[in-house]
């Protein structure tokens, strides 16, 4: 006897719009997070100096305050939340983000209100049109190369891995012997 199984459900018509604004929101935290390394680097330096000269409550008062500015913003840019970010792994010492001060919230009025202008037929709906059918005609010729470059991925991920696996300390290991 032969098993009908049901039809496939329909591709997503937005998983490609979500996948290309993951791209883009990740490289605006990347460099949101390269700024504010660049700003922490003088100033944690600066702090831990001001630290050695004058006393405070306790030792490093200063610096740690910077650092949990710098952890404060971490989350606020919170670079991976495509993925789950700080709230899928996030310990019990984590702030709680608060709505209007993070990336994420920000990315989402500018995306409101594009969303707005599509569901209006305008100048939205003709641009991803028109970028829709560009990707499909893209991806129909990388379809072609779509083998040698998942066997070059792979090539690269066992490279990594044993690049990797050379610093992994050896089982039974235990660096207070040595």
């Amino acid at each position: 006897m032969v098993e009908i199984l049901p039809p496939l459900p329909p591709p997503d018509p937005h998983s490609r719009w979500r996948f290309l604004r993951d791209v883009l929101v990740f490289q605006l935290k990347l460099v949101l997070g390269n700024l504010q390394n660049f700003v922490l680097v003088p100033v944690s330096l600066a702090a831990a100096v001001l630290d050695l000269f004058i006393k405070g409550k306790h030792e490093g008062e200063k610096f740690y305050r910077v650092m949990d500015w710098g952890r404060r913003t971490d989350e606020m840019i919170n670079v991976y939340s495509a993925i789950g970010g700080y709230h899928a792994t996030g310990g019990d010492n984590e702030h709680a983000m608060y709505g209007d001060f993070t990336v994420d919230t920000i990315v989402e009025k500018v995306e409101g209100a594009i969303v707005r202008e599509y569901a209006k037929g305008g100048t939205a709906a003709n641009i991803k049109s028109a970028v829709d059918r560009a990707i499909d005609g893209m991806q129909s010729h990388g379809d072609k190369h779509r083998e040698k470059f998942d066997e070059a991925m792979q090539r690269t991920d066992d490279a990594i891995r044993r690049a990797t696996d050379k610093f992994k300390p050896k089982p039974g290991f235990d660096p207070g012997k040595e």
